[in-house]
């Protein structure tokens, strides 16, 4: 399918929904009503069941795994994981902690490890449950956050993902596609964007996969230091466009939104949207620099991504390693 019949069923899914087009709405102020319809009109509540609260990780079927192992054909694997930084900074206010004991006398010497970290934020490579965030106090699905507290989250928690995820995934490589290192704090990615990248890499997303994009976060951190305040992002019109194509997991390398959001009075309406309507996961704050070199290497950009949060009964997320096999 072409770039014009792209934009077609996108624009058409944007008449379904009765919003604007998702290819246009960057286009116009959105503002924090136009959310609240959105919430509304591109909800999967229900889709799966009332109950289900495995929201679009249904959407990798087992045809959709099983094609996505055949994307494997070199057995090369890569992480998309930053390294845990113990070390606080501007746009790492919760360091992670460890701490050691060695115990040379104990039958030839062991080694232990205590770890504490408070993974959410800008920081650390993590994944966000369906319970990390609400919409006037609701889950997707309808769950009411009062089943929220001191001891987790009653539904939607992130043991919900213990299986795993085994899919197709897709990089989307902004700063390629503009001929740059890096966006720029603030930088708004749009549908128009995602589409261009499609055409130009060949590729175009479907059912079931992980749209994963990098914006060059740490290669600009690296040359210039760690910052607080604006990121690079997924403009908030680009969630109907998520929606249409039946995404299951969405990606960056950054806080998935561009901040600020340029919506008043929602400061992550991607993030609010994906997460609570669409039933989302999000795999937050990657590490897409080694897996952009190899994809521009192998002239490549999708691959077999892995990935498995820890089995925290009730957690409201997890680190997480995700992999990327070519």
């Amino acid at each position: 399918m072409g770039r014009g019949a792209t934009r077609g069923v996108v624009a058409a899914a944007g008449l379904l929904f009765g919003i604007v087009p998702a290819t246009h709405a960057d286009e116009r102020a959105i503002t924090s009503e136009t959310i609240q319809i959105w919430a509304s009109e591109l909800s999967n509540h229900g889709r799966w069941g009332e109950d289900d609260q495995r929201g679009t990780m249904n959407l990798i079927t087992p045809a959709v795994r099983i094609a996505a192992a055949r994307l494997v054909t070199e057995g090369v694997s890569i992480s998309m994981a930053h390294p845990l930084s113990t070390e606080a900074a501007a746009d790492n206010t919760s360091p992670f902690e460890h701490s050691m004991q060695a115990m040379p006398e104990a039958a030839g010497g062991w080694a232990t490890d205590v770890w504490r970290i408070m993974f959410h934020g800008f920081g650390h490579s993590h994944i966000d449950a369906l319970c990390h965030l609400a919409n006037d106090g609701k889950y997707y699905n309808g769950f009411d956050m009062a089943g929220t507290n001191a001891a987790g989250c009653t539904n939607l928690g992130i043991d919900n993902i213990g299986d795993g995820i085994f899919t197709r995934g897709v990089l989307m490589d902004i700063p390629r596609l503009k001929g740059r290192e890096w966006l720029e704090p603030g930088e708004a990615v749009t549908v128009a964007d995602l589409e261009a990248w499609e055409e130009e890499a060949g590729i175009k997303v479907g059912a079931g996969d992980a749209v994963l994009l990098n914006t060059g976060r740490w290669l600009r951190r690296a040359a210039k230091g760690p910052h607080e305040g604006g990121y690079p992002g997924f403009h908030a019109s680009t969630v109907p466009w998520l929606k249409a194509r039946d995404v299951a997991i969405v990606g960056t390398d950054g806080g998935l939104d561009v901040y600020p959001s340029g919506v008043e009075g929602v400061g992550a309406p991607v993030h609010l949207l994906v997460l609570t309507a669409l039933g989302m996961p999000v795999l937050d704050v990657m590490d897409l620099t080694a897996v952009s070199a190899a994809a521009v290497e192998r002239k490549r950009w999708t691959f077999l991504l892995t990935a498995a949060p820890l089995r925290a009964p009730t957690g409201t997320g997890s680190p997480v390693n995700a992999i990327a096999t070519f």
